[in-house]
């Protein structure tokens, strides 16, 4: 976390679009806010803050959001604050999962989860109970995990450090291990039994001992407790050297099951490493190397060929390539000049340039990557919430029939206590639910690195799983399925008129206009007069204008028809501008927005994949949508749609009985509504864009339409990965708790049903990384 905390604020009666840009800027020129964002679709204001700048600048912030806008304010009630603490020395998942459960009982905590994958805690609760409370937690996740604490000032991770414990760990198990095969040697019995015994304490004392403190504090029911009632009751009924067997293989198990998951966890930290760490800084004539989150704005950095650009910039001097495939999964270098941005995490290939900074750390497009996947974790998909319920409760049921299998058959049958109980033993062990506890987070995990790699930022496990089951795709038109960027393709003059005449009538009309189809006949006309006209802009329709005596008129054919102008319609693909002078009939001027080269493409694999139907949402003409949706192979068209009647639609289509699990594709802030109420909403918002990252749930970083269908197979590979190892890990175990209940099966068997299992299950979970997609 550092020492920033960040901050969810609703903003009331928030109406007014430009006074929340104007907010934005204001809040962000306060002392202590590090970041301000508002979404004005949401009224919500996401502040990064120092703990001094809260309590010193929150009333400000208040008093200059109703200076902008009378009437708006902040509601602080029972203000909620997000929390990111790294949880150190965190190697249980079973643990990981109870740290939540207790730490979601404190009354002032709304959320609490845990990426066991990442080490990381994600809070949310009532800011003022957080100094108060975070002791209590801090306790709670050091009682269930001894060792395990909350890193409250987010050190670096010292992987040295790492190692040397591994080796540690590593040569405690060594020692137990020898004297375990050493008493096999002895033939003397006494020194055997001391051999054994040394070798239990040696490779069992922290499990037992765990398994003891949580006896105390009521939690009987977790792999602990399983291991130690199996192992002493192997030893109680003279299985002796089985009885060790099982906690030294256990725990061999367990230290090879630790390795596994920081093997994958590297290999997922590898994947998203983006974040070089350092820079060189110009610093009066000298090259100063400095942490990235050190540098300022207006700062000059000096970029070597083969280096990392460790913050947003813009070139100053030099020509280079820089490779982006980091950022966006774009394989081709991408040249740079003077003026030209430059993003965080790029590479410089091939000459050193000098580079203006133009954002701090925090706003730079790596670290909100790199903070959009670390937050991923806590966003739990329905699969993990399940396996999660039923680790919960599957393991004092397995308790239950053990306790069963060792009293009720021998009562019945009249056979020996202790065969019935070793029975219940190998029952016990072979039921440990850590397989599923492990692999399935961190399938999740891995898939969303992947795609982090492919230039696709998914927020959440949620919308992996969800996007997978995706049978209807909605797109938008303009910009998404479009470039974007209209331009005139024809201009057709009525009888008598000349091309350049009807044009420049049309650009004395749309002169004062910014809208993107005005833009295009300005950039066709080709000059750029100083027009003085009186213009009236008829919504829906198109606008009026008075100049030199005559009266202009530029818009559609309900404009034509409003003034009774006898038009010629010219139904062509595209908008039509119809012109009229003083009543008279000048032609018309056709306007396309390109269709994007890989769109058609695109909808064909996505069809390929199982998507049952495509929809496309556009304000266009009906002639023109149909146009564009028949050279696409696009299902169904819903056109000459109002902004807001696109949400109408959605939500129609939403409710359709058989439509299913709904994405809706947009370009960004402008379809923020229909973003957020789609089951996944997918933004085509180029890499370093605020408002395409703020307002989906998963973003294509490269805004390339071809990036869909990877999506959507690399969900489907990783649903089934997660689905192989739930099936691998409960079919395995069910097989060896039936030969264990019907003496079939032997504790040594039992313990590799349990870790070896796991393990098998972790490293098939990283399979997500290397397959091809």
């Amino acid at each position: 976390m550092g020492s920033a905390n960040s901050y969810r604020l609703r903003i009331e009666n928030l109406g007014c679009a430009h006074c929340a840009m104007k907010m934005e800027q204001v809040i962000r020129e306060i002392d202590g806010v590090e970041e301000a964002n508002l979404n004005f679709a949401t009224k919500t204001l996401f502040l990064k803050m120092d703990e001094t700048g809260h309590t010193n600048s929150l009333d400000l912030i208040n008093e200059k959001i109703s200076e902008i806008e009378p009437g708006a304010f902040i509601q602080t009630k029972n203000e909620t604050v997000e929390y990111k603490l790294k949880v150190e020395n965190l190697g249980c998942s079973h643990c990981a999962m109870k740290m939540e459960s207790a730490i979601r009982k404190i009354e002032s905590v709304e959320e609490a989860n845990i990426n066991f994958a990442t080490r990381t805690l994600f809070l949310k609760m009532i800011e003022r109970d957080y100094k108060r409370e975070i002791e209590s937690i801090n306790k709670i996740v050091s009682e269930i995990e001894p060792g395990a604490y909350l890193n409250l000032n987010e050190t670096k991770k010292n992987e040295s450090r790492e190692e040397s414990k591994d080796k540690y760990e590593l040569a405690k198990l060594l020692i137990p291990i020898a004297l375990f095969f050493i008493s096999f040697i002895v033939k003397n019995e006494p020194i055997n039994q001391v051999l054994l015994l040394i070798a239990y304490i040696g490779s069992g004392y922290r499990v037992v001992g765990t398994a003891i403190r949580n006896i105390f504090r009521g939690e009987l029911f977790d792999e602990n407790f399983l291991m130690t009632v199996a192992s002493i009751g192997a030893i109680l009924i003279g299985e002796f050297s089985e009885g060790v067997a099982v906690m030294i293989f256990y725990s061999v198990g367990e230290f090879m099951q630790d390795l596994a998951v920081d093997k994958s966890r590297k290999s997922i930290s590898d994947l998203m490493d983006l974040r070089p760490d350092f820079a060189n800084v110009m610093v009066d004539g000298q090259m100063v190397e400095m942490d990235p989150s050190d540098i300022k704005i207006g700062d000059y950095i000096i970029v070597k060929p083969g280096e990392k650009v460790a913050i947003d910039t813009k070139v100053l001097e030099g020509h280079s390539m820089i490779d982006t495939s980091a950022l966006t999964g774009e394989s081709l270098p991408r040249e740079v000049g003077p003026n030209d941005e430059v993003l965080s995490g790029s590479v410089n290939l091939s000459s050193t340039m000098k580079l203006v900074v133009t954002k701090a750390y925090e706003d730079s497009a790596v670290a909100k990557i790199l903070d959009l996947v670390e937050n991923s974790g806590a966003k739990k998909a329905v699969t993990e919430k399940l396996i999660t319920r039923f680790a919960k409760y599957y393991t004092p049921v397995v308790v239950i029939i053990a306790l069963a299998l060792a009293t009720i058959p021998p009562l019945i049958t009249g056979d020996d206590f202790s065969k019935w109980i070793y029975r219940a033993l190998v029952f016990l062990v072979a039921s440990c639910p850590c397989a599923l506890v492990v692999s399935i987070p961190l399938g999740f995990f891995a898939g969303i690195g992947r795609a982090g790699k492919e230039g696709i930022l998914i927020k959440g496990g949620n919308f992996l799983e969800a996007i997978s089951k995706v049978n209807r795709f909605v797109f938008d038109k303009t910009g998404t399925l479009t470039y974007g960027k209209f331009k005139v393709s024809a201009i057709n003059p009525a009888k008598g008129i000349e091309s350049e005449e009807l044009l420049k009538m049309a650009y004395i009309a749309e002169s004062m206009s910014d809208h993107p189809i005005a833009e295009s006949i300005k950039r066709e006309y080709g000059r750029d007069e100083l027009v003085l006209s009186s213009i009236t802009d008829i919504p829906g329709h198109g606008v009026v204008a008075n100049y030199d005596n005559m009266e202009i008129l530029a818009g559609n054919a309900k404009l034509m028809k409003m003034y009774n102008i006898d038009y010629i319609d010219a139904n062509g693909g595209g908008t039509t501008v119809y012109v009229a002078v003083n009543s008279m009939f000048y032609g018309s001027i056709l306007i396309s927005d390109e269709v994007k080269s890989e769109a058609k493409d695109a909808i064909r694999k996505l069809k390929n994949l199982g998507v049952g139907n495509i929809t496309m949402l556009t304000g266009d003409n009906a002639a023109t949508a149909k146009n564009v949706a028949d050279n696409l192979g696009i299902d169904d068209v819903n056109a000459e749609l109002l902004p807001q009647d696109k949400v109408s639609a959605l939500e129609s289509i939403i409710e359709e009985k058989h439509s299913g699990t709904v994405a809706f594709v947009g370009d960004g802030i402008n379809d923020a509504p229909a973003l957020m109420l789609a089951d996944v909403g997918i933004s085509m918002g180029k890499v370093g864009s605020d408002a395409a990252i703020e307002a989906a749930d998963i973003v294509i970083m490269k805004d390339n339409l071809l990036s869909l269908a990877t999506l959507l197979k690399l969900s489907k590979n990783t649903m089934q990965i997660i689905y192989q190892n739930i099936i691998f890990a409960l079919g395995f175990k069910l097989i060896v708790l039936i030969l264990g209940a019907t003496g079939r099966a032997s504790m040594w068997f039992a313990v590799f049903a349990d870790t070896g299992v796991a393990i098998i299950a972790i490293l098939n979970s990283i399979r997500i990384l290397k397959k091809r997609i």
